[in-house]
């Protein structure tokens, strides 16, 4: 039985192009010239067919402005298509944004019961979840606050918590686990799971890919408002590594050497492998990962350092891995050759990272060989942890004779280098 439906959907905005206003004039002139400004269409979903069968887990993935939170706001009916048919069968109760659907003058337990009125239940049921949601959002004590005073925080919870205990048929979510702490997010993910083997259908929108492939049965991959790919969750999650980054043999045509020099070393592939030394292309915070860095030299380098430079995938610097602070040379012959990064516990969060591949000789401004994004790799959560990147460390419980006082002593070693 199918819950939800896609027939051919697309939603077009109109976006006016910015144009030169003559500030002297007139204000109600300065009006019309902004209003004449010239309108272009802007399709954010075209023509996107797929459905969701009656109990299943179903996820959308895509790169920011892919079209994702559009298709939600269509399917809760936030907005309207502008051509096609959606087909929805059941309750649905969608957590879109933070706070949603809340009224910010009502206290937290007035907004319980009017979105379980929106819903279509009764009082009487209402108050039968009314202990679970509360308990699960951890709010009690302030249950009788208005919830224009919560924190983010609370927001989330409570949202959360409306959505996933009013029995709806459908849940839609999307990214509402973002805002939560490791410990909330690590509920919700479970109370996820027990919706799902409830039979409850779930459409999960998701930056957390790791997520996504253990809750999902189907994924879809939005690209630029058009469906990209639809499948099991691992194949299609592949794909939308592949089109990130595209294949280390395609962007290692980007780096060239300057005009005249003859390319001296190039990189020829590059490799991750787990703990048991099988190729992976993911991996999971915290664990053990070794990066096998292999490349030719057409000529003899000396005192060559080889690099890989970890980005986000919004682009931002992250960490590297480097042969240069050791201080040992390098001298690479004529001929084939490997480098070896061993990292004993990876110290990335959850996400996406793109990679760059550098050999340069020591202190020079440029590079022998350079190949920008030229490999990507998944890592799933592992290690709860907070902040931008997990440091791992050793430590030790320390006592001093004489004194019964204990002394915690931390010996941190850093296994990644900050650019």
């Amino acid at each position: 039985m199918i819950d939800l439906k896609f027939d051919h959907v697309s939603k077009k905005y109109l976006v006016r192009q910015e144009g030169a206003v003559d500030a002297t004039r007139h204000p109600l002139v300065r009006k019309l010239q902004s209003l004449r400004r010239r309108a272009e269409d802007f399709w954010a979903v075209r023509d996107v067919n797929f459905e969701v069968r009656s109990g299943e887990a179903f996820g959308i993935i895509g790169h920011n402005g892919a079209g994702k939170s559009t298709i939600l706001k269509l399917l809760s009916n936030i907005t309207t298509p502008t051509s096609g048919e959606i087909t929805i069968r059941g309750r649905l109760s969608a957590l879109i944004e933070v706070g949603s659907g809340f009224h910010p003058e009502l206290t937290g337990r007035e907004n319980i019961y009017l979105n379980g009125s929106i819903l279509g239940m009764r009082r009487r049921e209402i108050t039968k979840k009314l202990d679970d949601i509360v308990d699960f959002a951890g709010v009690r004590q302030f249950m009788d606050t208005p919830v224009k005073r919560y924190s983010s925080g609370m927001y989330v919870r409570l949202g959360f918590s409306i959505a996933a205990f009013l029995d709806p048929d459908i849940l839609l979510l999307d990214e509402v686990l973002a805002v939560g702490d490791a410990a909330f997010q690590s509920k919700c993910l479970q109370r996820i799971t027990e919706l799902k083997q409830g039979g409850t259908t779930i459409v999960f929108i998701s930056h957390d890919l790791g997520a996504v492939e253990r809750l999902c049965d189907r994924v879809i991959l939005m690209e630029r408002g058009e469906l990209a790919a639809v499948g099991a969750a691992r194949d299609v999650i592949t794909e939308y590594q592949n089109r990130a980054t595209g294949s280390a043999a395609r962007t290692r045509q980007s780096a060239t050497p300057a005009a005249g020099e003859m390319k001296k070393a190039e990189m020829t592939s590059l490799s991750f492998y787990d703990a048991q030394g099988l190729e992976a292309a993911t991996s999971s915070t915290g664990n053990p990962m070794t990066v096998r860095f292999e490349y030719v030299a057409h000529a003899a380098v000396k005192d060559a350092v080889f690099e890989i430079i970890f980005f986000s995938g919004d682009g931002q610097l992250q960490c590297q891995l480097t042969t240069e602070p050791s201080g040992e040379r390098i001298n690479l012959e004529p001929g084939a050759g490997v480098v070896e990064f061993s990292c004993s516990e990876l110290a990335l969060q959850p996400g996406i990272y793109h990679l760059d591949t550098v050999i340069k000789y020591r202190d020079a401004p440029t590079a022998l060989d350079w190949h920008p994004r030229c490999a990507s790799i998944r890592v799933d959560p592992g290690k709860i942890v907070h902040g931008q990147f997990y440091m791992p460390h050793q430590w030790r419980l320390v006592k001093q004779d004489g004194h019964p006082e204990r002394e915690a002593e931390a010996t941190f070693k850093e296994l990644t280098s900050k650019v």
